[in-house]
């Protein structure tokens, strides 16, 4: 704009010196030059008009015509073009410039053009960066309400946990109080249970004794008859000798210094049964020490255990086979039946192996087959870690705390379920259930 204001102005203060030329006089001193003022907007421009020798071309001065005759050639001829020469060049110089000024400001304008489209291109950046910080804060809003919600929830299941466990040790504290209670009457049932067992004991002994001094007395009295009655080897021989009536007889056995009572079955599976064990009404204590096992305990006639020592002997002289009658509480007998039973020696710990299994009372045999271990209260023989016979009570063949106890507690009707240490054979009624009756007997194999 600059630049094409002064080429304007100069253009005018040259038109402006030509019409001075034409339309004014000299002043009236004639080596004084005449001055012109333009004013420009706010700007006041002065010129310096150029110095004429006599009036411009075409009004002469009257005292001046020859000078004006001898220099208007020159004049005309020289001036203006040198002017308009001068003027030209100012003209081509200002293009110049202004074309330098057009091209930095067509530059200016193509680097303002990229400016904006910059901006522009950072605005919609901006813009995209400020609707994703918008949609981030609303996520965070969305998720600071989900986390309230669910601090909320948390909250409540855990004043819910708290109730319940509250209620719990409530529980759990009546229930202590319960089983101590319960541990209380149990342990004032066990002394009670003791001291019955000890009378039970004592009266079974005095028995006993009644009984051993009626056996010295029949034996003094057989003697003084001399005695018809014949000694027999076990109660098959006694059955093939024609006593066919189940009873107690005298038995002989080898390296025994006086014959044993012993009952004889003579009716069940063809006869001829030494009966080695019967329970069938818990009138005698069958938790008893290893000695007492050994050597036998109880009437013949009735509950006792014949003694592991003369089983051992008895079962070492010749090929022997066991029968075990069972009867339960609702009236249901059943039997298992070993071809061959073997008792070993006390130094063996008694051991009992069997062979040949067979019966009702179970598709398996609830006793140990290869060899198991006699064990009692005061002498632990068994496989596991526990003492079977403190723990089931009474002296057996435990192996590990298997699956039969027939010397375990004697339980009557009502009382005989759930009971782990009571008589049970577990392939006929479980391993909880204390059974009625129960006979152990003894024959020679091929009878």
């Amino acid at each position: 704009m600059w630049a094409m204001d002064s080429l304007s102005v100069a253009l005018l203060c040259a038109a402006l010196a030509h019409a001075s030329c034409s339309g004014q006089t000299r002043g009236a001193e004639g080596g004084r030059r005449r001055l012109s003022r333009v004013q420009h907007g706010p700007c006041s421009y002065t010129f310096v008009l150029p110095e004429t020798e006599g009036s411009c071309r075409g009004t002469p001065e009257p005292h001046s015509t020859n000078a004006l005759q001898r220099d208007a050639p020159h004049a005309e001829q020289d001036w203006p073009s040198q002017k308009m020469q001068s003027l030209e060049s100012r003209s081509d110089n200002n293009t110049q410039w202004l074309r330098k000024v057009l091209n930095q400001t067509s530059r200016l304008e193509i680097q303002l053009l990229e400016n904006s489209l910059f901006t522009n291109k950072l605005e919609k950046q901006l813009l995209l960066q400020t609707n994703e910080i918008y949609r981030l804060h609303d996520k965070n809003r969305f998720l600071e309400q989900k986390l309230l919600e669910m601090e909320g929830r948390h909250k409540e299941e855990i004043e819910t946990l708290r109730h319940e466990k509250i209620s719990l040790q409530d529980l759990v504290l009546r229930q202590s109080r319960v089983i101590d209670e319960l541990e209380i009457r149990l342990n004032r049932a066990t002394v009670n249970n003791t001291s019955l067992q000890q009378q039970q004991r004592q009266l079974t002994e005095t028995v006993h004794n009644l009984l051993n001094l009626l056996a010295l007395s029949n034996n003094k009295m057989a003697a003084v008859k001399c005695t018809k009655e014949k000694l027999f080897r076990d109660c098959a021989e006694a059955y093939q000798a024609g006593h066919n009536t189940s009873g107690v007889y005298s038995i002989r056995i080898s390296d025994m210094s006086e014959p044993k009572k012993v009952y004889c079955n003579m009716e069940t599976a063809g006869g001829g049964w030494m009966v080695i064990q019967h329970r069938k009404d818990g009138s005698v204590d069958f938790h008893r020490t290893w000695k007492e096992y050994k050597t036998g305990f109880g009437n013949p006639s009735g509950e006792h255990w014949l003694g592991n020592e003369m089983i051992f002997l008895q079962t070492n002289q010749q090929q022997y086979s066991l029968r075990i009658d069972l009867r339960d509480w609702e009236g249901n007998q059943a039997y298992s039946f070993y071809e061959k039973i073997q008792v070993a020696s006390e130094k063996q710990n008694y051991r009992l192996f069997l062979k040949g299994y067979s019966g009702t009372a179970g598709r398996q045999s609830s006793l140990v087959l290869h060899g198991a271990d006699f064990s009692t209260k005061d002498l632990d023989h068994d496989n596991c870690i526990c003492k079977c016979a403190q723990m089931l009570t009474g002296g057996w063949w435990f192996d590990a705390c298997g699956p039969s106890n027939l010397n375990g507690i004697y339980y009557s009707a009502g009382q005989n379920l759930g009971k782990l240490n009571g008589i049970k054979w577990h392939y006929f009624k479980g391993p909880s259930y204390s059974l009625r009756t129960v006979t152990m007997m003894i024959r020679p194999s091929g009878f």
